[in-house]
């Protein structure tokens, strides 16, 4: 049985467009630029200013324990200091539901919510955060229920049993509504505003900033805490910060209609039939489990994710199978990406650069570092900044086109840089941050050298994931606080915020900070 359904992307796209109303008429008549967001916090002319980085959070209790709550308090003590937080997806597991926003988002984060003290008052369309939280969309906050899966959540069938009372997958009545429950929580939704007069009134009132690209949104920080879209930009201290989409450029490309792609494909079914019995051996096997068993919960935490980690090389699969039937790549975002950065460089009050998105190009986090989607994100990347390097030629003065890029979907803590590829991603510094709540992954045993070719294309310099077995094991969640230090060229002091969970208990780590 298949856990979840990832929708096509030209279904992403054309919904989460409906969603925000993009290009209206009376949005083009103003000239507002839906794609920026100013955040008016009194701080932003610092040069110096810092903030914190979470993803792949969306995760409840972990049979008596919180991983996502206990990252959450590592990050309160700098609370006051850092000016927002950004998430590089999948707020919400197994599947986007809105039902899960309150016990895997909310609670978790009560702290930066206004009205927080009482978290159970807040609905998860009307959050309004003190810290601003700037996320980007991670494949699960797209998923849907299969319509199998959906029957037996409405009824008493023993598989709803077994997923809830067993794995605890965080499985309700419904999913993401193809990125609805996302849209309603963190966007402007501007499709709910349908009489005569309303969508002028609240343009009127909140979209009042003032930039060189038009009029935009306005972020307040306890007042007004909306998105303009599923990608967006902001400026803040003269660094430019890109927020990306990366569900609608991760389709990777035709199997070949030769003799080596028949074999890939038939590579890639039998691959798929082993997962399906493995998950399906899983599943019965942790039937057999007792919850209130602390060595079981630990095993139970295990099978859960290894189901995950399953689902999600199986839907990686299937958009191989079916990539010569539906490919689509999202290239009204990639254009976008490729001017914006044209015009952050041809801006000299612009100072550095930071893209964050939720698939990595680059990580050796061992179900992630090969996979389609991973490499062909790289490509895709690769293609825009190349395109931008051609365009500003010398502006460069040397330095790589972007400061940092940082990346959620493998279940780790990561920092990589990139030899040179051969490409305008050469000698950038990548971090992974995808450790801060669902259930952690191992890295590879190729080790640390990524390789194309018999070229040496990036490094992982740090690799914070799950490790040891039995008794020995050890799952450290992490954060980011990353300092930016510097009045010219920006020096990024990036701070891991570590809490491992170790027979049974739990310990904060002290790392050394890196320094970029």
């Amino acid at each position: 049985m298949k856990l979840v359904s990832d929708p096509a992307i030209a279904n992403k796209i054309r919904k989460m467009n409906q969603r925000v109303r993009w290009q209206d008429p009376l949005i083009v008549e103003r000239n507002i630029d839906q794609t920026r967001l100013v955040l008016e916090d009194g701080q932003t002319d610092n040069s110096e200013f810092s903030f914190l980085v979470v993803g792949d959070s969306g995760s409840g209790k972990h049979r008596g324990h919180n991983p996502q709550r206990k990252v959450a308090e590592l990050m309160l003590p700098h609370h006051s200091e850092c000016r927002f937080m950004l998430h590089t997806g999948d707020v919400i597991y197994l599947v986007g539901s809105s039902e899960y926003y309150q016990q895997n988002f909310i609670q978790p984060y009560q702290e930066f919510l206004l009205g927080g003290e009482h978290p159970q008052k807040i609905a998860y369309d009307q959050m309004i955060f003190k810290l601003p939280i700037l996320p980007v969309p991670g494949n699960h906050d797209y998923y849907n229920l299969p319509i199998l899966l959906s029957l037996a959540s409405l009824t008493t069938l023993p598989i709803r049993r077994l997923l809830r009372s067993r794995l605890d997958l965080d499985v309700g009545l419904h999913g993401s509504g193809t990125g609805e429950a996302y849209a309603r929580a963190f966007l402007d939704y501007l499709q709910a505003f349908q009489l005569p007069g309303e969508l002028g009134s609240h343009l009127d009132k909140y979209y009042t900033a003032k930039t060189d690209t038009g009029d935009c949104l306005s972020y307040e920080p306890g007042h007004f805490t909306r998105l303009p879209n599923r990608y967006y930009t902001f400026r803040y201290s003269s660094i430019d910060f890109f927020a990306l989409d990366s569900n609608t450029f991760n389709d990777p490309p035709p199997l070949p209609k030769t003799k080596e792609g028949d074999a890939d494909r038939r590579f890639l079914e039998k691959r798929r039939e082993d997962l399906e019995q493995e998950k399906q051996q899983i599943i019965e096997t942790s039937a057999k489990l007792r919850p209130e068993n602390p060595s079981e919960a630990d095993q139970l935490d295990d099978y859960h994710a290894n189901l995950s980690q399953i689902e999600e090389i199986i839907v990686d699969i299937d958009k191989q199978l079916a990539a010569d039937k539906t490919t689509l790549t999202d290239i009204e975002q990639l254009d976008w990406l490729k001017q914006k950065l044209i015009e952050s460089w041809n801006n000299s009050e612009v100072r550095g650069r930071v893209i964050y998105f939720h698939h990595p190009p680059y990580v050796t986090e061992a179900t992630k570092w090969q996979q389609a989607q991973t490499l062909i994100i790289r490509d895709r990347l690769r293609g825009v900044l190349d395109a931008v390097a051609k365009e500003i030629g010398s502006l460069t003065q040397g330095r790589p086109l972007v400061d940092l890029v940082l990346n959620g979907h493998a279940h780790c803590l990561e920092h990589l840089e990139t030899m040179d590829t051969g490409h305008a991603d050469s000698h950038i510094h990548w971090i992974v941050c995808g450790g801060s709540g669902f259930s952690l992954r191992r890295q590879r045993i190729e080790g640390a050298d990524l390789m194309e070719e018999n070229r040496l294309v990036a490094r992982s310099h740090l690799f914070i994931g799950r490790n040891g077995q039995g008794s020995q094991k050890r799952r450290p969640y992490s954060g980011l606080r990353i300092d930016v230090k510097g009045e010219g060229h920006p020096k990024f002091i990036v701070r891991p915020l570590v809490s491992e969970w170790y027979q049974r208990q739990w310990r904060d780590r002290e790392l050394e900070p890196l320094i970029i």
